[in-house]
């Protein structure tokens, strides 16, 4: 027991969340490439969670699922644009730590639905563009998030620092040495044909060309760009350790890192982004070090969702959550080997850029389209996780029974959840979800094709037109 808790203070809080950061290209999670060596270090001192998983695809849903440790059921978010505040009953972790008293600081994340509650909200520039240079994303996060940091640590009350980071999301810029870190070669080399189809994906192309090379021609360079871009976030991540040992309270800080959400990168046909109900999307990493409460070294391999973290960092905390009853539950059981794993089959949503539900099993993944794509896929697809694990065979013709008993299973698990809710499925009310007003849903996916559309056509033009001289 240190001095800073025998007075009965509770601990400070830190937590990461890293937008786009797909647990499968951390060095910590089996890649290959060195991407996050002091993440890694991080993590021998605290509990690994391997199959952590963000049901509810993109960013607004996860935060809101996230921070509040509820499912879509219980928010009503599932669209990247979601339409007015998040619902009054639903509590968020900063209104709960601000009842137990504690200052509580976010960087990066005003604006969201679930980040309602906080103290103070302070911003950096976390986007970029091919024009505008490297990005040092991460940086900017730091010059705002170190000064708050040692504000907090001055204060009498204990803290809740959220930090919203927007290295590995894109534009994937990272400054030098990360650009090339992972890749030597000819980026532009005309007979690499691999982005063909990618600058050929009309609804996206101009704003691939407002930020990666003219005449990009390997998809290994712009892999290579996000691998940099993970591995400069992680070095950013080392800058608010150092200050927490300086300040001599690492150990007395809860830290807990969690991704909001993967990326596909050349997967899928979903190129570059993070949309699509894919595991490369799906599976997030969820690393905590609180020594003397965390075990140390720990890898524990059962399932787990969002909706955990908040009962988990609550239960850390010692913070009573004033009778609220969450979807999620404290991972600490698990983290202690007393419990195996928490539900090894759910739910899972996506409304990105694309309006599809699924199941998922240790086994299996359904995903069905509540309206077409534009990509042009199936309206059913069902894969096999353990026998293919990439997702990239679609067995809907071969294993009709299989797609009857997941239908079957998330249809009834729906039900319960609208009942106990009293609220429809939300993936049911979204509307224009796209942002185009009157269209309502998409009837084929040509039309999804044709109106979808991110980027800006100017610079795209100029772009082409120096790639050209």
């Amino acid at each position: 027991m240190t001095m800073t808790h025998a007075g009965g203070r509770k601990p400070n809080l830190v937590l990461l969340g890293v937008d786009s950061l797909r647990a499968d290209h951390m060095s910590c999670y089996g890649y290959p490439r060195l991407t996050t060596p002091h993440i890694d270090r991080f993590a021998q001192g605290g509990t690994l969670f391997e199959r952590t998983y963000s049901p509810h695809i993109p960013t607004t849903s996860a935060y809101s699922s996230m921070l509040t440790g509820m499912d879509c059921f219980s928010t009503q978010v599932v669209a990247l644009r979601h339409r007015g505040p998040l619902r009054p009953e639903v509590r968020t972790l900063p209104e709960i730590l601000k009842d137990a008293g504690y200052a509580t600081s976010c960087v990066g994340f005003s604006g969201n639905a679930a980040s309602r509650g906080f103290d103070q909200y302070l911003n950096y520039t976390g986007w970029g563009s091919w024009n505008e240079g490297r990005s040092p994303k991460a940086e900017n996060l730091n010059e705002v998030a170190i000064p708050e940091l040692d504000r907090l640590v001055g204060q009498d009350q204990p803290f809740f620092l959220f930090l919203r980071h927007m290295d590995p999301h894109a534009p994937y810029l990272p400054p030098a040495p990360y650009e090339r870190m992972f890749y030597h070669g000819n980026e532009s080399d005309p007979s690499n044909k691999s982005m063909e189809p990618v600058m050929a994906f009309k609804p996206f192309r101009d704003f691939f060309a407002s930020w990666m090379p003219p005449g990009i021609a390997d998809k290994d360079y712009v892999i290579a760009q996000y691998d940099g871009a993970v591995a400069y976030m992680d070095a950013a991540i080392r800058t608010i350790f150092t200050a927490l040992e300086a300040h001599r309270i690492l150990d007395d800080t809860i830290v807990a890192l969690n991704g909001d959400h993967g990326e596909t990168l050349y997967d899928h046909e979903c190129y570059f982004d993070h949309h699509g109900i894919y595991d490369v999307t799906l599976h997030v990493p969820l690393i905590i070090r609180y020594p003397g409460k965390v075990p140390a070294g720990r890898r524990v391999a059962g399932f787990n969702q969002h909706k955990d973290l908040v009962p988990t960092l609550l239960d850390l905390a010692g913070v009573d959550a004033g009778g609220i009853s969450f979807d999620g539950k404290s991972l600490m059981p698990m983290a202690r080997g007393e419990v195996a794993s928490h539900d090894s089959e759910f739910y899972i949503t996506e409304c990105t850029w694309m309006r599809k539900h699924g199941w998922r099993t240790p086994e299996w993944k359904l995903i069905v389209a509540l309206e077409p794509d534009f990509h042009f896929k199936p309206p059913v697809e069902l894969y096999n996780l353990v026998e293919d694990p990439e997702e990239n065979i679609n067995l809907v013709q071969r294993e009709p029974e299989v797609v009857t008993l997941l239908q079957h299973r998330m249809e009834k698990w729906i039900a319960k959840r609208e009942k106990e809710t009293g609220f429809e499925n939300p993936m049911l009310t979204q509307g224009d979800w796209h942002g185009h007003t009157g269209i309502g849903p998409f009837t084929s996916s040509q039309q999804a094709y044709d109106t979808l559309h991110i980027g800006d056509p100017n610079q795209a033009a100029r772009l082409q037109a120096e790639a050209r001289e």
